[in-house]
């Protein structure tokens, strides 16, 4: 009877499988004044994206590796994001620079609402392609914020 009462149940649960959990595509940063100068991590698993903040302008880098997809980590003491699956590193800029990583990773668009909240939307990603004839959309207007 235990038997036929725990393969019942191992059938009942198939039909509720486990979900993997998926960030919001749309995330609102809060205010540019918010963050100082650097890489913020504040985002990493809310929305997979790390907001960093230059002199001039905040860029959403969408914590994505290229080569396989998993989640650098920020080491603000080596100052580079690391991928812990193959070993890619990347600037605080998300450029490439070490490991099988083949190109930077994507930025996501960034925009200021009506109260001045910075708003990222991972669905609209800027891409850097280094490739021969690559394009770099890291300038296009919404892939930062002039600050």
């Amino acid at each position: 009877m235990a038997f036929l009462a725990a393969n019942f149940l191992m059938f009942l649960r198939f039909f509720f499988p486990r979900v993997l959990f998926e960030p919001s595509t749309v995330c609102n940063l809060g205010y540019p004044s918010d963050y100082v100068l650097g890489v913020s991590d504040r985002f990493k698993q809310k929305c997979r994206i790390y907001v960093v903040r230059e002199p001039t302008q905040i860029f959403a880098i969408f914590a994505k590796c290229t080569h396989l997809g998993c989640t650098p980590d920020w080491k603000p003491a080596e100052n580079k994001f690391k991928c812990p699956c193959h070993g890619s590193g990347y600037t605080p800029e998300g450029i490439n620079f070490e490991g099988p990583a083949p190109r930077p990773m994507d930025r996501a668009h960034l925009e200021l609402d009506a109260q001045g909240h910075m708003i990222a939307d991972t669905s609209r990603l800027y891409m850097w392609d280094r490739s021969k004839g690559g394009r770099d959309e890291f300038n296009d207007p919404g892939a930062f914020i002039s600050v």
